[in-house]
């Protein structure tokens, strides 16, 4: 018990610091292994709760695609952030209200809301210990939510296509790889006879002209 204690305790203190370091480090570099690490002792926290499946799925997900696929980007876009910082100065009125708003709204929040008497007893029932925890999320989500689930993956398939759609674009001047051209090729297409007379220079046309 006091292990589970001191080890909560610890991946929240990491976790609030590292949070803290994302948005406050200058080099964004720097700001996604902080991003990284978060995600690493937010799913130390899934694991003392009993959800190892939602741990894995932090790191696998989150820390494996999102936060790597990002580090990628940043690192191979030659992005100025000096220049992006450069107006910053101009948000600060508008972005400042709007975080004081917000701070209020939360103090105003947890100021006045209090816990129901039987919050305890209206929770569901747990699982059976008998029963893992990724298997009981497994028949909740493939039985009673598969259609939203279908539904969920259907969108998310329709995103990924529409984002290649409208930033995939074509540059003129460089030769494509077309299958049905080469595999419709023949002795005939692919092979040209020259009859050279004899002592007379050869000309090719131009590699961009067809002969």
């Amino acid at each position: 018990m006091i292990a589970t204690v001191v080890f909560f305790y610890l991946f929240s203190l990491m976790a609030v610091a590292s949070a803290v370091l994302v948005i406050t480090a200058r080099n964004p570099v720097h700001s996604v292994l902080f991003l990284i690490l978060c995600f690493f002792n937010a799913a130390g926290l899934f694991v003392l709760l009993g959800a190892e499946f939602l741990a894995m799925i932090l790191v696998v997900v989150y820390v494996g695609a999102v936060a790597v696929l990002f580090l990628f980007v940043v690192m191979m876009l030659d992005v100025d952030f000096t220049e992006l910082r450069s107006g910053m100065l101009n948000y600060l009125p508008i972005g400042g209200t709007i975080g004081i708003i917000l701070l209020v709204e939360l103090v105003l929040l947890f100021g006045t809301w209090a816990a129901p008497a039987n919050l305890v007893t209206a929770t569901a029932a747990p699982a059976s210990p008998a029963v893992e925890n990724t298997r009981a999320l497994g028949e909740v989500i493939y039985t009673q939510y598969v259609y939203y689930f279908e539904t969920a993956g259907l969108i998310l398939l329709v995103a990924m296509i529409g984002a290649i759609v409208l930033t995939l674009r074509h540059r003129t001047g460089i030769k494509r790889q077309v299958i049905a051209v080469q595999v419709a090729r023949n002795p005939a297409t692919a092979m040209e006879i020259v009859k050279v007379e004899s002592g007379a220079a050869l000309t090719l046309p131009p590699k961009d002209q067809k002969p």
